[in-house]
């Protein structure tokens, strides 16, 4: 499995927006719309790929000096517990140290906090307006 960085706009970031869209979009019935894309040309895009098919991925948005927001975190459905989203992890991480930032944040799904505890992350509070019906969130935070 290789771990790469991955340019907006390029067909890599075309199989990101497809692999976000059918595991955490399509699920409760949303889709991207173009203006949410457009906003992700400054974003950090990781990929996780097996020769050339993308088999996870997640983004850092830096939100304040010293500081970015993971989103966006998928692995193909068949392949979630094999390791992959946690080396997509790690390689965030340490991209994000590499540049500078000392902490990462994230609204984590309820269901995915155990994952992250396990990789460092503090719970903090739980979101009570959620950005989708019935998708209870969690705030999360990891210094480093």
């Amino acid at each position: 499995m290789a771990l790469k960085l991955i340019d907006y706009g390029s067909p890599e970031y075309q199989q990101m927006v497809q692999l976000r869209n059918d595991i955490l979009r399509k699920p409760l019935g949303m889709t991207f719309q173009k203006e949410e894309l457009d906003k992700e040309t400054e974003d950090i895009l990781i990929g996780a790929f097996e020769d050339d098919k993308m088999l996870g991925c997640c983004m850092l948005i830096e939100t304040e000096p010293g500081t970015v927001r993971l989103r966006q975190m998928a692995v193909l459905n068949n392949l979630q517990g094999k390791g992959i989203g946690r080396a997509l992890m790690q390689f965030a991480e340490n991209i994000a140290r590499d540049r500078g930032f000392r902490r990462i944040t994230m609204h984590a799904r309820k269901s995915a906090t155990g994952f992250y505890e396990k990789l460092g992350f503090s719970l903090l509070d739980r979101v009570e307006d959620g950005f989708a019906p019935g998708i209870d969130l969690c705030r999360m935070r990891l210094e480093s």
